[in-house]
């Protein structure tokens, strides 16, 4: 693991996603909110998301593991416990109460019990050496899954009520246009209003909106502005954060109405900022997981989650 880690830092990070599309802001909770929350040493976190209320979950990219907490308190423990070979990236809440997580060098993904952390299901979607599976986004009809290392997209049905399909019923979307460069490392996404698909591509510093039926795609404008190192993607409205992860910056854009275009509004910068890799928003706060992919990851490297005006 150390050697893939160092792998994802240079040239390669890791990468995954959260992404609220088009919901309102909700009211921030009342009382002081602790501003940094620590995670176990040596964790070396890589996914984030918040749940009912005050939950977050963060996954890891060492073994597989995944810490719940609270963001008002500042506390939690590990839900699900680490196993050697099995590393996590991105991971999202679906609202059936289920963790939906990318198994990153594993090929495939899985599901859990946000209550117990007991798996439900798990999806291998390729055996192919060197794929990573990074980053995912949940809609009504489907789940869609990020592969760094291929220009495709995995996609797992939803049946009624958000059932869950069986293990194979899962498809590979083959990409064309620019989202199908290789060596761009697709990373974190999120779903559009009118049911297209927007991808970080990491190192080739761009955004691609892709068609989720066909598999072509187009790139954003973003007028000149490069997103390098773009990992995750959080959208709300027309506000799109993109995190990037060794820049320790997260770009602020507008969207126009058609997803088509961007401005860069502002950047959040920091020294709380130590190579985030993704982020979700609670009220007026973005809350970002730094993974430090900048340093090696050993037993007694500190870790955390950072809250930042959004």
């Amino acid at each position: 693991m150390r050697k893939l880690l160092s792998f994802l830092a240079v040239p390669l990070l890791a990468a995954a996603v959260l992404a609220t599309v088009g919901a309102p802001a909700a009211a921030h909770p009342t009382g002081p909110f602790p501003a940094r929350i620590a995670l176990p040493d040596g964790f070396t976190p890589e996914g984030l998301t918040i749940g009912r209320g005050t939950t977050v979950y963060v996954g890891s990219i060492l073994d597989g593991a995944v810490w719940r907490g609270d963001l008002r308190t500042g506390h939690g423990s590990v839900l699900i416990p680490g196993t050697p070979g099995t590393d996590k990236a991105g991971l999202k809440l679906d609202p059936q109460g289920r963790l939906w997580t990318a198994d990153f060098s594993g090929g495939g993904a899985s599901v859990y019990d946000a209550g117990t952390g007991a798996r439900l299901a798990h999806y291998q979607f390729t055996e192919e050496p060197g794929s990573y599976v990074n980053d995912l986004v949940i809609t009504d009809r489907s789940v869609y899954f990020t592969d760094s290392a291929r220009q495709v997209l995995y996609v797992v049905p939803l049946g009624p009520g958000g059932r869950l399909p069986a293990p194979t019923a899962f498809r590979v979307l083959r990409l064309t246009g620019p989202a199908a460069t290789p060596d761009v490392y697709h990373n974190g996404i999120v779903a559009l209003p009118d049911g297209d698909l927007l991808v970080a591509q990491m190192l080739a510093g761009r955004l691609v909106r892709i068609d989720p039926r066909t598999g072509g795609s187009r790139l954003v404008d973003l007028g000149g502005y490069s997103v390098e190192r773009a990992d995750g993607l959080v959208l709300r409205g027309r506000t799109l954060y993109v995190i990037r992860n060794l820049t320790n910056v997260v770009a602020v854009v507008r969207m126009n109405s058609a997803y088509t275009a961007g401005v860069v509004q502002r950047e959040i910068t920091g020294a709380q900022l130590r190579s985030p890799a993704t982020g979700a928003l609670l009220g007026s706060a973005l809350y970002v997981v730094n993974g430090r992919f900048d340093v090696e990851s050993t037993p007694s490297t500190d870790y955390d989650i950072v809250r930042v005006p959004a």
